[in-house]
């Protein structure tokens, strides 16, 4: 069973700093590109970071410089260190993969992001 499991969200104030957490099982972890997405209140869900299998990575320019993506291929797990956090960067977090064609969500978790 494929199945993503995020963690680490929370409530931050403007300027801190969080560590999101995406453990992955029932597939071929270390072949695939995994991402972190996010969706405000209202708003699309949007690409946050990605990171392929060997390591190359990209970001959405509102998190150049702030957001790192890594991955621990003996942990199956993706990470997303977040600093320097804006209030406009309040939004579910969601890891997501594809498999066979089709996306693949995991439950989300919430970031706060206060003023």
């Amino acid at each position: 069973q494929v199945q993503l499991v995020e963690s680490g969200g929370g409530l931050v104030q403007a300027g801190g700093s969080l560590r999101l957490s995406c453990a992955a099982s029932g597939f071929a972890f270390t072949l695939k590109t995994m991402g972190w997405y996010r969706q405000a209140p209202g708003k699309q869900r949007e690409l946050v970071a990605r990171i392929t299998f060997d390591g190359s990575t990209n970001y959405a320019e509102s998190v150049k410089g702030r957001f790192t993506i890594s991955r621990d291929n003996a942990k199956n797990t993706v990470y997303l260190q977040m600093n320097s956090l804006k209030p406009e960067d309040t939004a579910d977090y969601y890891c997501n993969t594809e498999r066979f064609g089709r996306n693949v969500w995991g439950q989300g978790t919430q970031v706060t992001v206060s003023s």
